[in-house]
Parts: C-alpha cells; sequence; structure tokens
C-alpha cells in the first residue's frame, strides 16, 4: 500500500483535479435540489481549513438556478482574487450548514 504524497487538502472535494463550471453547477443543484440555501464565503488565508471563513453577502435565500450562484462566486473572485471560494448549503430545518466545497484556490483560476 502507498501513501498520498504530502500535499494540502482542504475540505470536501478537495482531493479532486479543480471542478468545472458544469462540475459545480451539478452540485448546486442537488443543493437546491434538497432545499438547502446556498451561501458563498471567502477566506484569505492560505491554511483555510483552520480560520473562520467571511460570508460574501446574504446567503441566497432567492437563488433558482446554479447560475444565481455561479453569478455571485464570480463576483466574490472579482472582488477578492487572492482569497479561497467555497460554496456552503445550508439546511433551514437544522439550522446547520449542510455541504459544502471549495470552489475557488488562489492561483488556479477558473472563472
Amino acid at each position: 500500500m502507498k501513501t498520498l504524497p504530502k500535499e494540502r487538502r482542504y475540505e470536501t472535494l478537495s482531493y479532486l483535479p479543480n471542478l468545472t463550471d458544469q462540475q459545480i453547477a451539478r452540485q448546486v443543484q442537488y443543493m437546491l435540489d434538497q432545499g438547502f440555501i446556498p451561501a458563498i464565503e471567502f477566506n484569505e488565508d492560505s491554511a483555510a481549513e483552520t480560520h473562520y471563513w467571511t460570508l460574501w453577502k446574504l446567503p441566497l435565500f432567492q437563488a433558482s438556478s446554479p447560475q444565481d450562484v455561479l453569478d455571485e462566486v464570480r463576483e466574490c473572485r472579482q472582488e477578492y482574487p487572492n482569497c479561497f471560494i467555497r460554496v456552503v448549503g445550508f439546511d433551514n430545518i437544522r439550522q446547520c450548514q449542510m455541504i459544502s466545497f471549495i470552489v475557488y484556490k488562489p492561483n488556479q483560476s477558473r472563472f
């Protein structure tokens, strides 16, 4: 058995190659289908998994399509190009975060 090379892992899906817009849209559609409320968060620190994240605007209560979320990710990236950006999904019944994944890492542009 062989171990993986040592490199920083951030959180859900971070071990995969960068997700395409289409793959992100499918994940966001799943969140919407589950009734989760999407939100965008960002963090300037390279050790993103150990610090608090800053919420970009308010959660997207009115988001009806993945494109609504992708548009907000693009805006956040334009404003904070040197930050990690992730999408989170909140469950308003359980009052907690149910899903999150990084959609942008600095120096690995996708948008």
